[in-house]
C-alpha cells in the first residue's frame, strides 16, 4: 500500500507517515525549527491547496464536524489527473482500514442484540476457525479479532489478498491456520488484516447475508449515508468517484483500481466527504441518531469502542515534532485511541492501490476530521491533521505542512543512500551456484501457495499464481540472490529472492524480502517460507 511507507506509519497515524511523495521543496533548516511563530493562520481552503501543490497530491475531500454540526464537506483538486473534473463533497474515495471501524460497529450491534458478547470464543460462532497454535485458536475471543494482539507479526499474512487475489474470503479465514505466529498470545501489538476479515465474516454470518449488504442495512442506511458502497465495483459505477493514483518512476500516475472483495471486513468502504461527515457525528454522540429518539448502538458499545486494549508503542519523534508525542498511545476496537494537546484522540487510518485516508475524533469536543486523498502519501494528510486540530483546538498556528514536507525530504533520502549503498557494496562480479535454467520450477509455501519461476524467451520470470498482477522479471543480484522487479511499477515493492542449497547442490528454500522499507508492509514477502514442489 504505498513510493511506499510501511502501512503501519498511516494506520498509526505517525508524525511521519508513509507516502508516496516526496516532490517537497527544501526547507532551511532554521526555518524549520522556527515555525510556530511564523506559520500563516489557519485558512482550511488555502492550507489544503498548499498541501495539494507540496506533496504532489491530485485531489483531497475533508469533512469536519463539530458540536453535531457539519462545519465544512468540501473538494479540491481534481479527480483523474489529465481530467479537470474536481473533487467535491460527493466524490467517492477507497477509505480501505477506516472500514474496520464499520466492521467494529455492526459486532457491536450484535452485543447490543444479545447474539454475540466481546469475549466470545471465535469458535463458539465460527467453528472451524483456527489459528496456526490450539492455544490461540480455543482462547481467540471476538474483542482479539479486532485489537491487534493475535501473535501475528505486523500485515502477516496480507498476500492472500493483498494486491488483488484470487482467493475466496472463505480461502484466506481457512489459509489463516497456517501463518506462523512472531509473538505470544496477547504480549504485542502488531496491526494485521485477516482478523477483521475473520470480523467481517461474522458479521456476515448473523445477517444471513453479505458484509456488504449487512453494513448497508444496519448502518449506511440508518445513517442516510445513501452515497457510500461496499464495493470497488459499486464505486465505480458512480459519476462521481476518483480514480487511484500512485508513483512510478518518481511520476504520480493513474493506476488502476485494487478491487478487495475477499478482503471486507476489513478494508471494503467507499465514501465521500458528505456521508462520512454523518457517520462521525454519530459515532461522537455515542451512537445517537440526529434529529430521533434512536440509537445506531448503545452509549455502552460506544464506550467499548473507544475503550484501550493493546497498549501501541510511543517513538521519541523529531525536535519539530515533539508536539505530536502522545503521552498514551493504544488500540481500542476498530479504533487508535491516543492523546494530543491534553485531550483525548479517536484515529485510524487507511490505504489501498492510490487511496489514502485519515480520520480524527476529539470526543470532548465533538469534533470530527477526515481527510480522503487519491494519492499514496501520508505527509499530505499528517500535515493537515494537525493543523485541523490546531486550528479547533485553539493552539498558536504552526507550519505542520512545511515541517512535514521536510521530514519526508529527509527520510526519502535517507533510504535513497541506503540503498545505494546496498547496490555499490554488492558482490557485482558474483555469479548464481547455478545454470539460471535451474532456479526454474514451482515453490510453494504452506499459507500462500505456489510461486512459479520459470523463463520466458530470455528473461525469468516470477510469479504469485494465485495473485494476477504479481508477476515480475528476476535479475541476478550477488551470489544466490536475485531481485524481482514487478511488471505493475507502481507496485514500488521490489524484492530480494534467495536461494539456499543443499549439499548436493539442490535448492533447500527460497526467502523474499522488500527492497526498500518505504514499500507498503502488506507486501508481507519476508513471511514465505517457500521451498520446492516434489515432482
Amino acid at each position: 500500500m504505498f513510493l511506499k511507507k510501511p502501512l503501519a506509519a498511516l494506520v498509526l497515524g505517525a508524525c511521519v507517515s508513509l507516502g508516496a511523495s516526496v516532490g517537497a521543496p527544501a526547507f532551511a533548516a532554521d526555518a524549520v525549527a522556527d515555525t510556530a511563530t511564523t506559520a500563516p493562520a489557519f485558512d482550511l481552503a488555502q492550507d489544503v491547496n498548499r498541501v495539494l501543490k507540496t506533496f504532489d497530491v491530485p485531489g483531497i475531500a475533508i469533512a469536519i464536524v463539530k458540536d453535531g454540526k457539519v462545519v465544512a464537506t468540501q473538494g479540491f483538486g481534481v479527480r483523474k489527473l489529465g481530467d479537470p473534473a474536481p473533487v467535491t463533497a460527493k466524490t467517492l474515495f477507497e477509505v480501505a482500514s477506516n472500514s474496520k471501524a464499520f466492521t467494529a460497529v455492526a459486532l457491536a450491534k450484535l452485543v447490543d442484540e444479545g447474539k454475540l458478547a466481546w469475549d466470545d470464543p471465535v469458535q463458539k460462532h465460527l467453528p472451524d476457525f483456527q489459528m496456526y497454535d490450539s492455544y490461540v485458536t480455543r482462547e481467540m475471543t471476538i474483542r482479539d479479532l479486532l485489537v491487534h494482539r493475535s501473535g501475528l507479526g505486523l500485515g502477516a499474512g496480507d498476500l492472500l489478498w493483498w494486491p488483488t487475489t484470487t482467493f475466496s474470503t472463505d480461502e484466506i479465514i481457512h489459509n489463516l491456520r497456517n501463518v506462523k505466529p512472531a509473538t505470544s498470545f496477547r504480549s504485542a501489538y502488531a496491526y494485521d488484516n485477516l482478523l477483521y476479515i475473520v470480523a467481517g465474516r461474522i458479521v456476515a454470518q448473523k445477517a444471513g447475508k453479505s458484509w456488504g449488504e449487512a453494513v448497508q442495512q444496519q448502518i449506511l442506511t440508518p445513517l442516510g449515508m445513501t452515497g457510500t458502497t461496499t464495493s470497488v465495483a459499486a464505486m465505480l459505477q458512480s459519476p462521481d468517484h476518483s480514480a487511484p493514483h500512485s508513483k512510478i518512476n518518481d511520476k504520480v500516475s493513474v493506476v488502476k483500481p485494487m478491487p478487495v472483495d475477499n478482503a471486507v471486513g476489513a478494508v471494503g468502504i467507499d465514501t465521500n466527504a458528505e456521508d462520512f461527515a454523518k457517520w462521525m457525528n454519530v459515532l461522537l454522540a455515542g451512537g445517537q441518531l440526529p434529529d430521533s429518539d434512536k440509537r445506531l448502538f448503545t452509549a455502552a458499545q460506544g464506550k467499548e469502542i473507544w475503550t484501550p486494549v493493546t497498549p501501541m508503542k510511543i517513538s521519541e519523534p523529531k525536535p519539530a515534532l515533539a508536539a505530536t508525542r502522545p503521552n498514551f498511545y493504544s488500540y481500542g476496537l476498530g479504533f487508535q485511541v491516543r492523546d494530543y494537546r491534553g485531550r483525548k484522540l479517536v484515529m485510524h487510518g487507511g490505504a489501498l492501490q492510490g487511496f489514502y485516508s485519515r480520520v480524527l475524533m476529539v470526543p470532548d469536543e465533538k469534533l470530527g476530521i477526515a481527510i480522503f486523498t487519491n494519492a499514496e502519501n501520508g505527509g499530505s494528510m499528517t500535515a493537515l491533521q494537525w493543523r485541523i486540530l490546531d486550528h479547533y483546538l485553539g493552539v498558536a498556528p504552526t507550519d505542520w505542512i512545511g515541517i512535514i514536507a521536510q521530514q519526508e525530504k529527509e527520510a526519502h533520502e535517507k533510504e535513497l543512500a541506503k540503498l545505494g549503498k546496498e547496490k555499490a557494496t554488492r558482490a557485482a562480479s558474483s555469479k548464481p551456484s547455478l545454470a539460471r535454467t535451474a532456479y526454474d520450477g514451482e515453490y510453494s509455501d504452506p499459507w500462500y501457495g505456489k510461486v512459479v519461476i520459470a523463463h520466458e524467451g530470455k528473461k525469468q520470470t516470477l510469479t504469485f499464481t494465485r495473485t494476477p498482477d504479481l508477476t515480475g522479471e528476476l535479475e541476478h543480484f550477488q551470489h544466490d540472490t536475485f531481485i524481482v522487479r514487478w511488471k505493475e511499477r507502481n507496485f514500488n515493492a521490489d524484492a530480494y529472492v534467495t536461494f539456499a542449497l543443499n549439499p548436493d547442490g539442490s535448492i533447500d528454500s527460497v526467502k523474499m524480502k522488500a527492497i526498500s522499507a518505504e514499500t507498503d508492509f502488506s507486501y508481507d514477502f519476508h513471511d514465505l517460507a517457500l521451498v520446492p514442489v516434489k515432482k
